[in-house]
């Protein structure tokens, strides 16, 4: 493009050379030294050439050139910008659907975390007789399954503080993508 630029200013040069030339000829022009069919076909030839190079000068090639690379860069900018904007909405539902998840699963937990952590320290309070008359054979795996509802808790939160943390993003890319 650079080169077809300064193909071009050479040739704008050169057709103010030929138009300079073209005015001093016909301001010079003396009847009486020169013949008048002479000066005519030197005339004509002038604008032969200026026509020729005025021809040259179009900017229809360079033109095309730079639409072509430009159309090229916006397209590439507009798909760059179109995954951003799916993996937004991608983002969006999966939050959506982690929310609906964080909901039933605080529903099924209910009260049940406080009373967990009660009923461990009861039965790590207790001896093995007093856990065999109330028919608490195994206390590890009690305590185990007492524990899921812990982790069903933890996981929960961190879930939801993750989702929070998703939702910060998709408002801040929201707010910059509206500018635009």
């Amino acid at each position: 493009m650079i080169k077809a630029m300064e193909e071009l200013k050479l040739k704008v040069s050169g057709l103010k050379t030929v138009k300079e030339q073209l005015v001093k000829l016909e301001k010079n022009y003396d009847k009486s030294k020169m013949n008048v069919a002479e000066k005519t076909r030197e005339v004509k030839t002038l604008e032969n050439k200026v026509r020729t190079l005025e021809k040259d000068l179009t900017l229809d090639k360079p033109l095309v050139e730079i639409k072509g690379i430009l159309w090229a860069n916006i397209n590439q900018s507009l798909s760059n910008v179109w995954q951003s904007i799916q993996a937004i909405y991608e983002q969006i539902d999966l939050v959506r659907i982690a929310q609906v998840e964080i909901q039933k699963t605080r529903a099924l937990l209910g009260q049940m975390p406080e009373q967990a952590n009660r009923l461990i320290h009861f039965l790590n309070t207790k001896t093995s007789e007093q856990l065999e008359a109330l028919e608490i054979t195994d206390k590890t795996g009690t305590i185990l399954e007492i524990k899921r509802v812990l982790t069903k808790r933890t996981l929960m939160q961190n879930l939801e503080r993750r989702c929070q943390d998703m939702q910060v993003e998709i408002n801040s890319f929201t707010e910059k993508f509206a500018v635009l």
